[in-house]
Protein backbone atom coordinates (compact mmCIF):
# COMPACT_ATOMS: atom_id res chain seq x y z
CA UNK A 1 0.00 0.00 0.00
CA UNK A 2 1.44 3.39 -1.00
CA UNK A 3 0.47 6.64 0.70
CA UNK A 4 0.41 8.75 -2.46
CA UNK A 5 0.40 8.30 -6.23
CA UNK A 6 3.52 9.70 -7.95
CA UNK A 7 2.62 11.73 -11.05
CA UNK A 8 4.50 13.93 -13.50
CA UNK A 9 2.56 17.12 -14.18
CA UNK A 10 3.25 19.16 -17.33
CA UNK A 11 3.51 22.85 -16.44
CA UNK A 12 4.92 24.42 -19.58
CA UNK A 13 3.25 27.85 -20.13
CA UNK A 14 0.60 27.02 -17.51
CA UNK A 15 -0.31 29.24 -14.54
CA UNK A 16 0.82 28.13 -11.08
CA UNK A 17 0.19 30.04 -7.84
CA UNK A 18 3.11 30.55 -5.44
CA UNK A 19 2.28 32.48 -2.27
CA UNK A 20 4.73 33.62 0.38
CA UNK A 21 8.02 35.34 0.96
CA UNK A 22 11.51 34.24 1.86
CA UNK A 23 13.70 31.31 0.89
CA UNK A 24 10.93 28.69 0.86
CA UNK A 25 8.74 30.65 -1.55
CA UNK A 26 11.70 31.51 -3.79
CA UNK A 27 12.65 27.82 -4.00
CA UNK A 28 9.12 26.96 -5.17
CA UNK A 29 9.16 29.79 -7.73
CA UNK A 30 12.44 28.53 -9.16
CA UNK A 31 11.07 25.00 -9.32
CA UNK A 32 7.91 26.08 -11.17
CA UNK A 33 9.89 28.24 -13.60
CA UNK A 34 12.37 25.43 -14.21
CA UNK A 35 9.41 23.29 -15.33
CA UNK A 36 8.20 26.07 -17.64
CA UNK A 37 5.27 27.23 -15.50
CA UNK A 38 4.07 30.83 -15.18
CA UNK A 39 4.15 32.01 -11.56
CA UNK A 40 1.27 34.00 -10.08
CA UNK A 41 1.96 35.61 -6.71
CA UNK A 42 -1.69 36.38 -5.91
CA UNK A 43 -4.38 33.78 -5.34
CA UNK A 44 -7.21 35.61 -7.12
CA UNK A 45 -5.23 36.41 -10.26
CA UNK A 46 -3.90 32.86 -10.45
CA UNK A 47 -7.40 31.38 -10.15
CA UNK A 48 -8.66 33.75 -12.83
CA UNK A 49 -5.82 32.61 -15.13
CA UNK A 50 -6.86 28.97 -14.71
CA UNK A 51 -4.26 27.73 -12.22
CA UNK A 52 -4.77 24.23 -10.85
CA UNK A 53 -1.82 24.06 -8.45
CA UNK A 54 -0.96 26.30 -5.51
CA UNK A 55 2.26 26.39 -3.50
CA UNK A 56 1.83 28.13 -0.15
CA UNK A 57 4.99 29.13 1.70
CA UNK A 58 3.82 31.59 4.35
CA UNK A 59 5.77 31.57 7.60
CA UNK A 60 2.67 32.20 9.76
CA UNK A 61 0.55 29.11 10.40
CA UNK A 62 -2.77 30.97 10.43
CA UNK A 63 -2.06 32.66 7.09
CA UNK A 64 -0.95 29.39 5.50
CA UNK A 65 -4.06 27.57 6.75
CA UNK A 66 -6.37 30.35 5.50
CA UNK A 67 -4.85 30.51 2.01
CA UNK A 68 -4.73 26.71 1.75
CA UNK A 69 -8.46 26.58 2.54
CA UNK A 70 -9.25 29.31 0.01
CA UNK A 71 -7.21 27.61 -2.71
CA UNK A 72 -8.75 24.21 -2.03
CA UNK A 73 -12.26 25.71 -2.04
CA UNK A 74 -11.51 27.04 -5.53
CA UNK A 75 -10.64 23.52 -6.71
CA UNK A 76 -6.83 23.80 -6.59
CA UNK A 77 -4.43 21.17 -5.35
CA UNK A 78 -2.30 22.60 -2.54
CA UNK A 79 1.27 22.17 -1.37
CA UNK A 80 2.06 23.97 1.90
CA UNK A 81 5.76 24.20 2.74
CA UNK A 82 6.67 22.29 5.96
CA UNK A 83 2.99 21.56 6.67
CA UNK A 84 2.26 17.99 5.47
CA UNK A 85 -1.25 18.01 6.96
CA UNK A 86 -2.22 20.87 4.59
CA UNK A 87 -0.80 19.22 1.47
CA UNK A 88 -2.76 17.56 -1.32
CA UNK A 89 0.56 16.79 -3.01
CA UNK A 90 4.23 16.88 -2.06
CA UNK A 91 7.28 17.79 -4.14
CA UNK A 92 9.88 15.04 -4.63
CA UNK A 93 13.62 15.39 -4.84
CA UNK A 94 14.32 15.20 -8.58
CA UNK A 95 17.27 13.57 -10.31
CA UNK A 96 17.44 15.20 -13.73
CA UNK A 97 18.55 13.18 -16.73
CA UNK A 98 16.08 14.95 -19.03
CA UNK A 99 13.90 13.73 -20.52
CA UNK A 100 14.33 10.95 -17.97
CA UNK A 101 13.48 12.13 -14.47
CA UNK A 102 13.75 10.16 -11.23
CA UNK A 103 11.58 11.50 -8.42
CA UNK A 104 12.23 10.46 -4.82
CA UNK A 105 9.57 11.30 -2.26
CA UNK A 106 8.73 10.46 1.33
CA UNK A 107 5.22 11.91 1.45
CA UNK A 108 6.49 14.81 3.51
CA UNK A 109 8.13 12.59 6.13
CA UNK A 110 11.70 13.74 5.45
CA UNK A 111 12.87 15.94 2.59
CA UNK A 112 16.43 15.44 3.81
CA UNK A 113 16.20 11.68 3.37
CA UNK A 114 14.84 12.07 -0.16
CA UNK A 115 17.69 14.44 -1.00
CA UNK A 116 20.40 12.07 0.18
CA UNK A 117 18.88 9.12 -1.67
CA UNK A 118 18.93 11.31 -4.79
CA UNK A 119 22.56 12.22 -4.22
CA UNK A 120 23.49 8.52 -4.01
CA UNK A 121 21.62 7.82 -7.24
CA UNK A 122 23.33 10.80 -8.92
CA UNK A 123 26.61 8.91 -8.58
CA UNK A 124 25.13 5.72 -10.08
CA UNK A 125 22.95 6.85 -12.98
CA UNK A 126 25.04 8.12 -15.91
CA UNK A 127 24.36 11.44 -17.67
CA UNK A 128 23.92 9.45 -20.91
CA UNK A 129 20.47 8.27 -19.76
CA UNK A 130 18.94 11.38 -21.29
CA UNK A 131 20.63 10.62 -24.62
CA UNK A 132 19.30 7.04 -24.46
CA UNK A 133 15.75 8.27 -23.78
CA UNK A 134 15.89 10.67 -26.73
CA UNK A 135 17.28 7.97 -29.02
CA UNK A 136 14.50 5.55 -28.05
CA UNK A 137 11.91 8.25 -28.65
CA UNK A 138 13.35 9.00 -32.08
CA UNK A 139 13.18 5.29 -32.93
CA UNK A 140 9.57 4.74 -31.84
CA UNK A 141 8.23 4.86 -35.39
CA UNK A 142 10.65 2.22 -36.62
CA UNK A 143 9.95 0.02 -33.59
CA UNK A 144 6.18 0.28 -34.12
CA UNK A 145 6.55 -0.55 -37.80
CA UNK A 146 8.59 -3.65 -37.04
CA UNK A 147 6.50 -4.79 -34.07
CA UNK A 148 2.92 -3.51 -34.44
CA UNK A 149 1.75 -5.41 -31.35
CA UNK A 150 2.24 -3.40 -28.13
CA UNK A 151 3.00 -6.48 -26.05
CA UNK A 152 5.70 -7.51 -28.53
CA UNK A 153 7.28 -4.05 -28.36
CA UNK A 154 7.34 -4.18 -24.58
CA UNK A 155 9.04 -7.58 -24.60
CA UNK A 156 11.62 -6.41 -27.15
CA UNK A 157 12.45 -3.39 -25.01
CA UNK A 158 12.62 -5.49 -21.84
CA UNK A 159 15.14 -7.78 -23.48
CA UNK A 160 17.31 -4.90 -24.72
CA UNK A 161 17.16 -2.78 -21.55
CA UNK A 162 17.73 -5.53 -18.99
CA UNK A 163 21.11 -5.77 -17.23
CA UNK A 164 23.64 -6.93 -19.80
CA UNK A 165 21.26 -6.23 -22.68
CA UNK A 166 22.28 -4.32 -25.78
CA UNK A 167 20.70 -1.12 -24.43
CA UNK A 168 21.53 -1.64 -20.73
CA UNK A 169 20.85 1.86 -19.30
CA UNK A 170 23.91 1.75 -17.05
CA UNK A 171 26.31 0.58 -19.76
CA UNK A 172 28.53 3.01 -21.62
CA UNK A 173 27.55 3.53 -25.24
CA UNK A 174 24.04 2.10 -24.97
CA UNK A 175 22.49 5.28 -26.43
CA UNK A 176 24.71 5.03 -29.50
CA UNK A 177 23.60 1.41 -30.04
CA UNK A 178 19.89 2.20 -30.54
CA UNK A 179 20.08 2.62 -34.32
CA UNK A 180 21.97 -0.66 -34.80
CA UNK A 181 19.61 -2.43 -32.40
CA UNK A 182 16.57 -1.29 -34.37
CA UNK A 183 18.17 -2.27 -37.66
CA UNK A 184 19.60 -5.66 -36.82
CA UNK A 185 19.11 -7.11 -33.39
CA UNK A 186 15.66 -6.33 -32.01
CA UNK A 187 13.91 -9.67 -31.58
CA UNK A 188 10.88 -10.96 -29.73
CA UNK A 189 11.65 -13.21 -26.79
CA UNK A 190 9.81 -16.51 -27.10
CA UNK A 191 7.03 -17.32 -24.66
CA UNK A 192 8.37 -18.33 -21.27
CA UNK A 193 6.76 -19.47 -18.04
CA UNK A 194 8.54 -19.44 -14.68
CA UNK A 195 7.26 -20.52 -11.28
CA UNK A 196 8.25 -18.71 -8.09
CA UNK A 197 7.80 -20.73 -4.89
CA UNK A 198 7.48 -18.07 -2.22
CA UNK A 199 9.31 -18.55 1.05
CA UNK A 200 7.22 -15.95 2.88
CA UNK A 201 4.65 -13.23 2.27
CA UNK A 202 7.36 -10.55 2.53
CA UNK A 203 8.32 -9.12 -0.90
CA UNK A 204 11.80 -8.37 0.44
CA UNK A 205 12.41 -12.13 0.53
CA UNK A 206 12.22 -12.32 -3.26
CA UNK A 207 15.57 -12.89 -4.90
CA UNK A 208 16.82 -10.31 -7.39
CA UNK A 209 16.01 -12.67 -10.26
CA UNK A 210 12.49 -13.35 -8.92
CA UNK A 211 11.84 -9.63 -8.49
CA UNK A 212 12.99 -9.04 -12.08
CA UNK A 213 10.73 -11.79 -13.42
CA UNK A 214 7.78 -10.35 -11.54
CA UNK A 215 8.52 -6.82 -12.74
CA UNK A 216 8.71 -7.93 -16.39
CA UNK A 217 5.81 -10.42 -16.45
CA UNK A 218 3.03 -10.01 -19.00
CA UNK A 219 0.80 -12.46 -17.10
CA UNK A 220 0.81 -13.33 -13.37
CA UNK A 221 -0.97 -16.48 -12.15
CA UNK A 222 -1.06 -16.70 -8.35
CA UNK A 223 -2.34 -18.81 -5.49
CA UNK A 224 -5.24 -17.07 -3.69
CA UNK A 225 -3.24 -16.60 -0.48
CA UNK A 226 -0.35 -14.71 -2.10
CA UNK A 227 -0.04 -11.35 -0.31
CA UNK A 228 -1.04 -8.14 -2.06
CA UNK A 229 2.38 -6.68 -1.18
CA UNK A 230 3.99 -9.27 -3.46
CA UNK A 231 1.47 -8.84 -6.27
CA UNK A 232 2.18 -5.11 -6.17
CA UNK A 233 5.71 -5.85 -7.38
CA UNK A 234 4.27 -6.84 -10.76
CA UNK A 235 3.67 -4.29 -13.51
CA UNK A 236 0.38 -2.48 -13.02
CA UNK A 237 -0.75 -3.46 -16.52
CA UNK A 238 0.19 -7.15 -16.24
CA UNK A 239 -2.78 -9.52 -16.52
CA UNK A 240 -3.47 -11.28 -13.20
CA UNK A 241 -5.62 -14.25 -12.23
CA UNK A 242 -5.70 -17.09 -9.67
CA UNK A 243 -3.89 -20.26 -10.71
CA UNK A 244 -6.43 -22.50 -12.49
CA UNK A 245 -7.94 -25.25 -10.37
CA UNK A 246 -6.06 -27.87 -12.37
CA UNK A 247 -2.85 -25.97 -11.58
CA UNK A 248 -1.88 -26.01 -15.25
CA UNK A 249 -1.01 -22.33 -15.73
CA UNK A 250 1.87 -23.25 -18.04
CA UNK A 251 -0.53 -24.63 -20.65
CA UNK A 252 -2.59 -21.46 -20.47
CA UNK A 253 0.46 -19.17 -20.69
CA UNK A 254 0.32 -16.43 -23.30
CA UNK A 255 3.25 -15.31 -25.44
CA UNK A 256 5.82 -13.38 -23.49
CA UNK A 257 6.72 -13.94 -19.85
CA UNK A 258 4.24 -15.66 -17.54
CA UNK A 259 4.98 -15.90 -13.82
CA UNK A 260 3.26 -18.42 -11.56
CA UNK A 261 3.33 -17.43 -7.88
CA UNK A 262 2.87 -20.31 -5.48
CA UNK A 263 2.20 -19.47 -1.85
CA UNK A 264 4.58 -20.26 1.02
CA UNK A 265 4.86 -23.94 1.94
CA UNK A 266 2.96 -23.57 5.22
CA UNK A 267 -0.19 -22.74 3.26
CA UNK A 268 -0.02 -26.10 1.53
CA UNK A 269 0.43 -28.20 4.65
CA UNK A 270 4.16 -28.75 4.13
Amino acid sequence: MIDSLPLFHRLSARPVIVLGEGEGAEAKRRLVERAGGVVFAELESGIAAGARLAFIAHEEDARAEADAARARAAGLLVNATDRPSLCDFTVPSVLDRSPLLVAIGTGGASAGLAKHVRLRLEAILPPSLGHLARALHAGRGRLRARFPDAAQRRRVLDEALREGGMLDPLAAGSADAVDRWLSEEAAVRQGECVTIHLRSQDPDDLTLREARWLGEADVVWHDPEVAAAILCRARADAARAPVPEDGNAEVKAAAGLTVVLRGPAEFHGA
